[in-house]
């Protein structure tokens, strides 16, 4: 009896890469890759730096989100506090504490990693880390952030896991990670918190602008 050949990544070969634009957050370019079986394909490629999330639960079991204009939609949509990794180096959990300041003006005492994501794999190797923070606090508004550009006209809402819950199935909050964050903090929560890791856990899938 014979089996089938195993298959591995190192089995698709990238013979060439053509670099077509960089901006101020991707690069696109397209590979021309060797299949297992011979075939040679075109593929495009979106680089990213990567980026964090954060589930903020406060102590009455609220979530804190963030409405914000995104221009591709063309739609305000309602997301966790969010931000690009960005920063060569920067640990992702302090790029996640610097976007809860940031965004929500909010500092956190407990930290967890919630769940981690290839956003889009078949076109992009964006991966996102979705932190739960726990134990929130106020930031005084002497040392709160300035806001800029999108952020000027986003608001800071705050609903129950159970809602957004609701909101994710019944196809009003559609922003990917604050669906998967959602989901998973309501998971997290079932299961009484056991379980999750430590807020600098590996994280292979990070992309290779930094380290942490």
């Amino acid at each position: 009896m014979t089996s089938d050949p195993i298959v591995t990544a190192d089995d698709f070969t990238v013979l060439s890469s053509e670099h077509h634009y960089s901006g101020w957050a991707i690069d696109v370019r397209s590979d021309t890759i060797r299949m297992p079986d011979g075939a040679v394909v075109k593929r495009d490629v979106i680089r990213h730096p990567g980026a964090v999330a954060v589930v903020a639960l406060d102590a009455e079991g609220n979530v804190v989100m963030v409405r914000q204009y995104r221009h591709p939609v063309r739609q305000f949509l309602l997301e966790l506090p969010a931000g690009l990794l960005d920063v060569a180096g920067e640990p992702a959990l302090a790029a996640a504490k610097r976007e809860l300041h940031e965004e929500a003006a909010l500092t956190a005492t407990e930290w967890h990693v919630l769940v981690d994501l290839h956003t889009s794999p078949g076109m992009t190797d964006e991966a996102i880390r979705i932190f739960l923070a726990r134990g929130l606090a106020e930031v005084a508004a002497g040392d709160r952030f300035e806001t800029e550009h999108e952020e000027v006209s986003m608001t800071v809402e705050r609903f129950s896991l159970d809602e957004l819950v609701e909101q994710a199935v019944g196809g009003e909050l559609t922003n990917g990670p604050a669906v998967a964050g959602v989901l998973a903090a309501h998971t997290a929560a079932a299961r009484g918190w056991a379980g999750l890791r430590a807020p600098d856990a590996p994280w292979r899938a990070r992309p290779a602008l930094g380290s942490g």
